[in-house]
């Protein structure tokens, strides 16, 4: 999977932009409704990476469980991590990685009384 297919992939979701707040080589995937981020997309000594969103008892698991998953280079390692694209990873578990950060980072939904 290169950079473009991976952007294209995160620039599906409904609601959503690319975003090159520090420079081009690091894309921000953000809500517009909210501007969080769910995914940055970079590049780093010649291999493509991603950080996502995870929750942090999944993140754990994702980390032991595939070589490709590390905690997350420059975020908060309880909350993030990082995947080597270059590395074997499943498409669908990447994919499904990439919801769950979405679905994370979405705005919340209130009710008509202010409730969440």
């Amino acid at each position: 999977m290169d950079r473009k297919e991976i952007i294209d992939y995160c620039l599906s979701f409904d609601n959503v932009y690319e975003d090159y707040p520090f420079d081009d080589n690091w894309a921000a995937l953000r809500h517009t409704l909210n501007k969080k981020v769910f995914a940055f997309v970079y590049e780093r000594n010649n291999k493509l990476f991603i950080n996502l969103k995870c929750d942090p008892v999944q993140s754990e698991f994702l980390r032991s469980s595939f070589e490709a998953v590390t905690s997350a280079y420059h975020m908060n390692k309880l909350h993030w991590n990082t995947v080597d694209l270059t590395c074997s990873i499943l498409e669908s578990i990447l994919y499904n990685m990439i919801m769950i950060s979405y679905n994370l980072t979405k705005p919340k939904v209130r009710d008509k009384n202010g409730f969440k």
